[in-house]
Parts: C-alpha cells; sequence; structure tokens
C-alpha cells in the first residue's frame, strides 16, 4: 500500500493583510523561513517521505503560483487539483477523493494541512 500525500493549499489570503492577499495567499510567503514559502516547506517535507507524488489541492486563481513556486524547488511530478470555489477543507478532500476513484485501490491517503 502507498501512502498519496494530499497538501491542501486553500485560502483568500484574507487573515494576513497586508503581507497575504488574495492573489498572494500565506500559504505562498515565506513566513516561518527566510528562502521558502509555507507551501515550499510542507511540499520538501513530503518529499524526503517514501510515498507516492504528492497532489497539492488549491483555488483555482492560484494554480500558475502554486504551479511556479513547485517548479522552484525542483518538483517534477506534482499534480495540483483545482477547487472551483475555495469553501473548506472538507470540500477540498471530496474532491481529491471523487476526482480520480480508480486511483484508490490499495492507497492510503494522508492529508498535510
Amino acid at each position: 500500500m502507498k501512502i498519496v500525500p494530499v497538501i491542501l493549499s486553500g485560502g483568500v489570503g484574507s487573515r494576513l493583510w497586508p503581507l497575504s492577499r488574495e492573489h498572494f495567499p500565506k500559504q505562498c510567503l515565506p513566513l516561518t523561513d527566510k528562502e521558502y514559502s509555507l507551501l515550499q516547506q510542507t511540499m520538501l517535507r513530503t518529499l524526503a517521505l517514501d510515498v507516492a507524488a504528492p497532489i497539492v489541492v488549491c483555488n483555482e486563481d492560484h494554480r500558475f503560483l502554486i504551479a511556479q513556486q513547485l517548479h522552484s524547488i525542483g518538483v517534477k511530478k506534482s499534480t495540483i487539483l483545482l477547487e472551483p470555489n475555495g469553501r473548506n477543507t472538507v470540500s477540498a478532500i471530496a474532491l481529491y477523493t471523487c476526482s480520480d476513484k480508480d486511483a484508490f485501490n490499495n492507497v492510503l491517503l494522508g492529508y498535510v494541512m
């Protein structure tokens, strides 16, 4: 059984204004590290594990920013699932769970928030 890391990268950037904004949310900011954003730190921790390629669930408005951040740390094998509307954690998990029902044979889902 392989673990598929699912990284939830949602939010609209309203809580840490003016640092984070609608088009540049907190997960894309280097808040706790001078070099890497919160998303990049999470992805690097995930890549250090013996798991399947990570999946990132994010808002459709952030897709290019998320892809750029992953690319800048050398992540080549990652899937980005887009939420059409940001709702909450449960809907993001449901989006992934429903995205590929055939992929759930012998798979253990691990959510990183």
